[in-house]
């Protein structure tokens, strides 16, 4: 009787919630930070792009005014540059960072994950792909920092710039490494979303 009683006290009794996850606040600084410069610097830079468009010249397409931030073109290039500086500083103490702390051990992709892709463990495959992410994007980001820098200043930056070709090649790579860093952040949310669901969203910035 009393172990029927029992039984049934567990069956009926609420289901514990799993802990959220726990950030440190750097990190909850650092999410938040990058999150706030790339919409400046897309906004602004979308701007910029449209005082003189990559693909078709002067008549070619222009993006709608409502995703467009700085006003003019001056005052666009003042936000997208000084957007810009905020999210190179962020990328560089977090390097630091995670130097110092050597978590650049468990952040970046090796051949154990590419084992774990071949893997039946969802869990493993999920962490894997996030680390092949953050490997792959590290040269992106750093392709579109130099390659914004050549624009910013083509006579002191003259040597790198030239290894682009042409001004309008230098253009089209800076303007690509756009769509893949957007690229990038929604496969960072949507893994994010199945390791911790929304509650590992929150974690990185509350």
């Amino acid at each position: 009787m009393s172990s029927n009683s029992n039984s049934e006290v567990s069956a009926n009794a609420p289901k514990r919630s799993a802990p959220s996850p726990k950030q440190a606040i750097f990190i909850k600084a650092f999410h938040t930070l990058n999150l706030i410069s790339l919409i400046f610097m897309t906004t602004s830079g979308l701007r910029i792009y449209n005082a003189n468009p990559v693909f078709g010249g002067r008549g070619g397409w222009t993006f709608p005014k409502f995703l467009l931030l700085g006003g003019g073109l001056s005052g666009a290039r003042n936000w997208h540059f000084a957007a810009m500086w905020f999210f190179s500083m962020s990328l560089l103490i977090y390097g630091i960072y995670i130097f110092i702390t050597r978590r650049w051990k468990h952040r970046f992709a090796s051949e154990k994950d590419i084992q774990a892709l071949q893997a039946k463990n969802p869990k493993r495959k999920n962490y894997a792909w996030h680390r092949l992410a953050y490997t792959a994007i590290i040269p992106i980001l750093l392709l579109a920092i130099l390659s914004g820098l050549c624009m910013y200043k083509p006579a002191q930056f003259a040597w790198v710039t030239s290894l682009f070709g042409s001004w309008q090649n230098l253009r089209v790579v800076h303007f690509l490494t756009i769509p893949i860093v957007l690229i990038f952040a929604i496969a960072h949310i949507s893994l994010s979303l199945r390791v911790g669901g929304i509650k590992m969203i929150r974690s990185m910035f509350v």
